[in-house]
């Protein structure tokens, strides 16, 4: 189902002559705001892991999308903020969120039930028990 998904969205990207991966988003979203925050910061505002937020990072640095500065309190720490070329692709992957979006509305009338409410359902039951734990359990059953 991710591959479907991501596959069109990334497709979608495409057709728009846009070069963007499907995972930058989350933290291009972080970003809109315009002030600089830090990996953590964008993690928790993206809702994904601080490594997947770095590995993502490292990827829009490469892409010229964000750029990296030292913290004024903290050399050490890194704030990340859009790089004007992110900046002036903001219009055009707005337009692209607002189609998904309306592709994610229009899958949820075609199913019995929203999918967005049973990924809201899976996400809700996984932070009680995660899927590792969960393959842990059973595999503790099979013994």
């Amino acid at each position: 189902m991710i591959d479907l998904l991501d596959g069109a969205v990334g497709a979608a990207y495409e057709e728009a002559g846009l070069d963007y991966r499907p995972r930058y988003t989350p933290v291009m979203r972080a970003l809109t705001q315009g002030e600089a925050r830090t990996i953590g910061q964008i993690a928790e505002s993206a809702g994904i892991t601080q490594p997947a937020a770095t590995q993502t990072i490292a990827l829009m640095l490469k892409a010229g999308l964000i750029v990296s500065e030292p913290g004024a309190l903290d050399g050490r720490q890194k704030m990340i903020s859009l790089s004007a070329q992110g900046r002036a692709l903001l219009p055009q992957l707005q337009q692209c969120w607002q189609a998904t979006a309306a592709a994610a509305r229009s899958l949820d009338e075609d199913l019995p039930y929203p999918l967005s409410d049973a990924l809201a359902n899976a996400i809700a039951a996984l932070r009680q028990q995660s899927f590792g734990e969960r393959i842990r359990a059973a595999r503790s059953k099979q013994k």
